[in-house]
């Protein structure tokens, strides 16, 4: 697929007004179909199947869907709003994705559209008895649909929202992404972790913006056109600034045509996004519990399942898979484990120095961290422990609490098989 059309797909296949469109040509064909296929019922089927009661189901679902539209969508704004007030402004971006809010008032406004071009349709006289039955049929079938929609909808909205929801969706979206990307550390090139070689050319980022998507395909295609090798330091979740280094190139030369090509191959956009960026939802987290652990929330409770989430995200690392290269050319920067770890951890570390229960349950993740996957964590999971330990310190918690997590911290040292007790 082009990229630049796949980049639209993209941005466009998340939105509701897609579903909203694909439900309302259902509603049109559905109208037409009803008077395509009145010639196959027979006429004396059409005046028992009582056709004309269809017009009354029609006024019931036109005038009760609208405020049933309108209900739902002041409920989700809501939802969206309690998310960013209670959690992070970040966040709410899952929610305006979630399929069953976009299926559901996308189902309660084609219903809409569907009886009032089918009222237009009959008050038109477009319909014979045969073509009414046809439209009945329809009909029923919709009611089902917005019955169905409306359980649904009762039923999500008991969480929808809320905190514990909001970090469901976070963790999904983060460890969804962090799966990938340690599947695929490179993004399918090779792996860059010393600094650019001497002689590359610059290429600067068109706009100012972070990156979303690479076309890997493409880079590849075009360096081993200018018979070169292409350097990326900057991979999807990194800010780059209009005329600032996007990407280097091992060539001899290179033309402004050249260079436009390969800054297409990068989709940069004005706001992080979840997909593709596990450092991204990281942060996330650690936002949410660092707004929960301010004084004016002073809600540690959520701090420490914030914890709990990210330890269980980063035990998905396990480590860089090895995979050979599809992009020869390519040289990739990945992701460094000590990046990880202070995306997650350090905000917490700092803004939870003074309580103890929180500083027990950071002590706690990063040993079983540490322990886990020791390859990746160890020497950052250490570094971040002495800086939680010497925050707590300056804190002024008691000696007797401090040599608590002195213990912590020295127990991550140990190689045992046994599990951490994650338990304040």
């Amino acid at each position: 697929m082009n990229f630049k059309l796949w980049n639209i797909y993209r941005a466009w296949r998340q939105k509701i007004w897609m579903r909203v469109v694909a439900i309302a040509c259902l509603s049109v064909l559905s109208v037409i179909l009803a008077q395509l296929l009145a010639p196959y019922v027979p006429e004396l089927v059409a005046l028992k199947a009582g056709s004309d009661a269809v017009s009354q189901i029609l006024e019931i679902l036109a005038s009760s869907m609208l405020a049933v539209t309108t209900f739902s969508l002041s409920i989700a704004v809501t939802g969206f709003g309690t998310a960013a007030a209670t959690a992070t402004p970040r966040a709410t971006a899952l929610l305006q994705e979630d399929t069953t809010t976009q299926n559901v008032l996308a189902t309660f406004i084609g219903a809409f559209l569907f009886s009032l071009l089918g009222l237009i349709a009959l008050n038109a006289q477009l319909y014979s008895q045969s073509g009414k039955v046809v439209l009945y049929i329809f009909t029923i079938a919709v009611v089902l649909l917005v019955v169905i929609a409306l359980i649904r909808w009762i039923g999500h909205l008991l969480s929808f929202g809320r905190m514990d929801d909001t970090l469901d969706r976070v963790e999904t979206a983060t460890r969804d992404a962090l799966i990938a990307r340690v599947a695929n550390p490179y993004l399918g090139g090779r792996p860059l972790n010393g600094p650019i070689p001497e002689g590359c050319l610059e290429i600067p980022a068109p706009v100012t913006g972070y990156i979303e998507h690479i076309d890997m395909a493409t880079l590849q295609a075009l360096a081993e056109e200018m018979k070169g090798e292409a350097y990326l330091l900057q991979i999807p979740g990194s800010f780059v600034v209009e005329r600032g280094p996007l990407m280097y190139l091992r060539a001899e030369s290179l033309s402004d045509e050249e260079t436009g090509s390969l800054q297409a191959a990068f989709a940069i956009s004005r706001q992080r996004a979840f997909d593709g960026d596990p450092r991204f939802g990281l942060i996330v987290l650690s936002e949410i519990a660092s707004r929960a652990l301010s004084p004016a929330v002073n809600d540690p409770g959520t701090a420490i399942s914030v914890l709990g989430r990210l330890v269980r995200i980063l035990t998905e690392w396990n480590g860089r898979a090895v995979v050979e290269p599809d992009y020869a050319s390519l040289h990739v920067s990945p992701i460094r484990p000590e990046d990880a770890i202070e995306d997650a951890f350090r905000p917490m570390a700092r803004d939870g120095a003074e309580m103890i229960e929180v500083q027990v349950r950071l002590q706690k993740a990063l040993s079983a961290l540490r322990r886990s996957v020791p390859e990746a964590f160890d020497a950052p999971g250490a570094d971040l422990s002495a800086y939680a330990l010497a925050l707590a310190t300056k804190a002024g918690l008691p000696e007797a609490e401090i040599a608590l997590l002195r213990r912590l911290s020295q127990a991550g040292t140990h190689r045992t098989t046994g599990n951490v007790d994650m338990s304040v």
